[in-house]
């Protein structure tokens, strides 16, 4: 039975931020006749402004709560649609994709599943203002602007457009959230974002990573990406030159868009013949 060509995208959004960071292609894909669902983690349903004067729905959220919701919404749908994530959100995409659901998904400057044990310096800073407490377990976390441009905006961005994104974008992160995943790889049992990297029946998956990226580098989404070892699976990943973590809303992300909907839609249900992922 051949598989209909999705006609939904489901984007995913990461931590630090809120479905707000997708509106760019949200209109964009909508302006090509898909239906496009942004989903908001549990309690980030509000707007960035209120999140900020009251961050407690951070504080509490828990990566199988965020999980648990996200299966909720694309169970739904009449068809597998394309589900594209970014950074946390590339994780999220990974474990909806190991699950049976989406007919492909793309994960952008994605953070690493279980098992990927690659934590290059920049993103030991980018992470440090969370991870430097076990207290900020209870907590959640914001970023400076000077943080969040070393983490988010690092190249491509000018000073004006650094600023606009950090103030229109940026919110805490659940600090809980961030810490479970560091000690993912040390607990034993699966964790939230574990994913069975043999899982023959995954969907196809493409990695797309910013050259620049401080807090999620190339360095981890190639480590993700081999990971897979299903074969007979479409694993692949690319880099783009230049470009930082929130290479969504920088100058060119169109180019970052077409290609990712362009790719998923081309590999929605196949299979890869030769005897081993596209890993790069």
């Amino acid at each position: 039975m051949s598989t209909p060509t999705p006609d939904t995208v489901v984007l995913v959004h990461g931590f630090w931020v809120t479905p707000r960071s997708w509106e760019d292609w949200k209109a964009h894909y909508e302006a090509q006749g898909f239906r496009v669902l942004a989903p908001a983690y549990p309690g980030f349903e509000v707007e960035v402004e209120a999140l900020n004067a009251d961050p407690s729905p951070i504080a509490t959220v828990t990566g199988a709560q965020i999980v648990d919701h996200l299966v909720s919404v694309v169970q739904t749908l009449p068809t597998p649609p394309v589900i594209i994530g970014h950074s946390a959100g590339g994780a999220f995409t990974q474990v909806l994709l190991d699950r049976g659901y989406g007919a492909a998904g793309v994960a952008l400057n994605s953070a690493p599943t279980e098992g990927v044990r690659t934590t290059p310096l920049s993103q030991v800073r980018s992470t440090f203002p969370v991870l430097r407490s076990p207290a900020n377990r209870r907590r959640a976390v914001p970023l400076t602007f000077e943080q969040f441009s070393y983490a988010f905006t690092n190249v491509g961005f000018t000073a004006a457009e650094a600023r606009r994104a950090y103030e229109r974008y940026a919110i805490p992160a659940s600090g809980g959230t961030l810490w479970n995943g560091v000690l993912a790889n040390f607990r034993p049992g699966h964790q939230d974002i574990w994913v069975d990297y043999r899982n023959a029946a995954r969907p196809p998956l493409l990695f797309l990573s910013g050259s620049d990226d401080h807090i999620m580098p190339p360095s981890v989404q190639r480590a993700n990406a081999r990971k897979y070892r299903a074969p007979g699976t479409v694993t692949e990943h690319e880099t783009y030159p230049r470009r930082a973590h929130l290479m969504t809303a920088q100058d060119g992300w169109e180019e970052i868009a077409d290609h990712a909907l362009e790719w998923a839609l081309a590999h929605a249900g196949r299979r890869d013949d030769s005897t081993h992922p596209h890993a790069v």
